[in-house]
């Protein structure tokens, strides 16, 4: 599997995401992050984007973002794409554990130490026939095989 580049200019590989990218419970304005990708190999017909805690205290983390169907010629999200409504024309976004189908920013309990946000795009060689109620576990399930290349960039954050 090849790798793509994935960075964002709100924050750097391992550095804190601004609070406005944090969910409205934790005090954020609940902004999706810009990214943007590079190194997609020939053959994607898609990209997909999630976004996984893996530290947080539910035994199998949580899921923020998953967007899935963006068209094969995008290279970048603006910040807020994840927002209901404002995702890449053609794409979906699927269910989160906030119970929601868009972006639902951070809120790792007050006094854990900063949590690990994994923003992973990933190239894949289909389109997926899923709508709104795919969860990352189902979008995970369906993409096995068809991954072409996948990269992250990962943030931290730190409730108040």
């Amino acid at each position: 599997m090849a790798d793509l580049t994935v960075t964002s200019s709100m924050f750097g590989d391992g550095e804190t995401i601004p609070g406005k990218a944090a969910h409205s419970y934790a005090g954020g304005d609940n902004v999706s992050p810009d990214l943007s990708w590079s190194g997609a190999p020939d053959g994607t017909k898609s990209f997909a984007v999630t976004c996984y805690d893996p530290d947080a205290p539910t035994t199998v983390g949580f899921v923020h973002w998953v967007l899935f169907n963006i068209d094969p010629g995008t290279t970048k999200l603006d910040a807020g794409a994840g927002a209901s409504g404002k995702q890449p024309k053609g794409s979906v976004q699927g269910f989160t554990d906030w119970g929601e189908s868009q972006y639902g920013g951070m809120a790792p309990p007050p006094g854990d130490d900063p949590h690990h946000y994994h923003f992973t795009v990933w190239a894949l060689d289909t389109t997926l026939d899923l709508d709104e109620t795919t969860t990352y576990a189902k979008f995970n399930f369906m993409t096995r095989g068809h991954v072409l290349a996948k990269g992250t960039v990962t943030g931290l954050y730190k409730s108040g």
